[in-house]
């Protein structure tokens, strides 16, 4: 399985996670589109925090720790609100979003 962004093949894992990272803003809404994700304002907030904290920590966060990072940055949001951006889960399907590899373990640190 692969992505196509703007004409280049981007390689993914079994899964549909690339295998490097990629920050651009189209290989968001390829990813999102395959994940049948219609992108709205809240979506980029997650996405950009994801990315954040990959580019800091080397990977992302579990789901508590994304719970409380989108807590800080869009206040009142619970884990509802999140499950409603990212059904198959906010974590990984996030990361996958995103554009990010696979999280570690069960969705980061």
């Amino acid at each position: 399985m692969s992505h196509v962004v703007n004409g280049i093949e981007l390689e993914t894992d079994n899964e549909g996670y690339l295998l490097e990272p990629d920050y651009g803003d189209e290989v968001v809404r390829v990813i999102a589109a395959a994940e049948g994700i219609t992108l709205t304002d809240a979506h980029w907030k997650v996405v950009n925090y994801l990315r954040d904290e990959y580019r800091e920590h080397g990977h992302t966060p579990n789901f508590r720790n994304l719970l409380k990072g989108v807590a800080a940055l869009m206040p009142g949001t619970d884990s509802k609100e999140l499950y409603d951006l990212f059904p198959a889960g906010p974590a990984k399907q996030g990361a996958k979003v995103a554009g990010l590899p696979q999280p570690l373990g069960k969705g980061g640190y």
